[in-house]
């Protein structure tokens, strides 16, 4: 029986997707690395140990990676941040998750600081004391190590759970965790690139109007 919804932010709760892809090209022009936005924007959903190497070349355990990570980090932080706003229907997905006497746990790329962040502009920080982000596993998706850690921080199996996310890498980090995956289309991905989710929603909002059906999926 599932009693552990685990959840995606970016793009999922927040509309903060394209502002991630033009931190990440505002930070590599810093060092002279030349990316196409659009090219970025298609690896969101990974942290900064995938997308970093998949779009430059530069690993991001090097100097270099850990320098243009900070640069970024701090970029994002200042001049993105405040820009992000909730999507239609996050606070009453939380919600309408804590009615059913479910879990809700935050299964998050995010390092702790933009999560901490994330979440109050979601307008959910009250109501998510369960959270794990970047720092709690050594791998961002699409391994699964950070689903894995929120199991484990909600001592629950995959069979207890089920996921809410955006990306494709949400949806391989779920699969790979053995835990069925609902997807959002509020992160710009199409129905092909979320294919293998169980079920499909516009957005949280979509999702919380039809949230009885989505459990029994």
């Amino acid at each position: 029986m599932r009693r552990i919804i685990l959840l995606d932010i970016d793009g999922t709760l927040v509309d903060s997707n394209d502002l991630h892809a033009e931190s990440w090209h505002a930070a590599l022009a810093q060092y002279g690395i030349a990316c196409d936005v659009a090219r970025l924007r298609k690896l969101i959903g990974m942290g900064s140990d995938k997308l970093l190497p998949e779009a430059t070349g530069v690993s991001a355990d090097s100097e270099l990676g850990e320098r243009i990570t900070a640069t970024r980090g701090k970029l994002f932080m200042r001049d993105y941040m405040p820009r992000v706003r909730p999507l239609p229907g996050s606070r009453a997905l939380v919600e309408r998750i804590l009615r059913h006497g479910l879990t809700p746990v935050v299964a998050s790329s995010a390092s702790s600081l933009e999560l901490e962040s994330l979440l109050e502009a979601a307008q959910v920080k009250d109501l998510l004391p369960l959270r794990t982000g970047a720092d709690d596993a050594d791998r961002s998706k699409p391994d699964p190590d950070i689903v894995q850690a929120a199991l484990k921080r909600a001592h629950a199996k995959p069979e207890d759970a089920l996921m809410i996310g955006d990306t494709p890498y949400d949806l391989e980090a779920a699969r790979r965790a053995g835990v069925p995956f609902l997807a959002v289309r509020s992160g710009g991905w199409d129905d092909q690139s979320l294919r293998g989710a169980i079920a499909i929603y516009q957005d949280v909002s979509h999702l919380a109007a039809h949230f009885d059906e989505a459990l029994a999926a």
